[in-house]
């Protein structure tokens, strides 16, 4: 069954805590060398204020658990997390499809050696420009930031 995309515009509890733990649980499969700088309390609040503020969107899968989520704004995309195990089945590119689909211009950042998320981000048209060497994330790993043009004409 395909996962149904839904927009939130606040999170109870139980879903900011469902979330915090699918973005930590992505980020400890996807980038395990990556330092884990808040625990998961902390990360539950900050993600339910970021829902509060940006627009979200989360994929839900057949069983009503959360398979992914998208969180941006009209110029960036801040986060993109897919589940563990159900990754490379469309749900991120469908999330993503959803936000880009205002045709407005993204940008994002990614970590420099996260290799999987940068060939998705550029298979989807994003362009490679920025490198940093990651003094400015909290985490101290070098980033680069991607920029996407949109498909809006001028």
């Amino acid at each position: 069954m395909p996962e149904a995309l839904v927009r939130l515009h606040h999170v109870d509890p139980p879903l900011a805590a469902e979330l915090a733990a699918l973005f930590m649980a992505a980020r400890a499969e996807a980038m395990p060398w990556l330092p884990v700088c808040h625990g998961l309390e902390a990360t539950t609040r900050f993600l339910a204020d970021l829902v509060a503020q940006l627009t979200a969107w989360l994929a839900h899968d057949g069983t009503g658990r959360v398979a992914g989520f998208i969180l941006a704004d009209d110029d960036w995309i801040h986060h993109l997390y897919v589940a563990p195990g159900r990754q490379g089945k469309g749900i991120g590119r469908r999330l993503l499809r959803q936000v880009l689909a205002d045709g407005r211009p993204r940008q994002l950042w990614c970590f420099a050696d996260n290799l999987r998320a940068r060939r998705f981000y550029e298979a989807a048209g994003f362009m490679l420009v920025e490198r940093t060497d990651g003094r400015h994330n909290e985490e101290g790993c070098p980033d680069v930031r991607y920029h996407y043009a949109g498909t809006r004409s001028a």
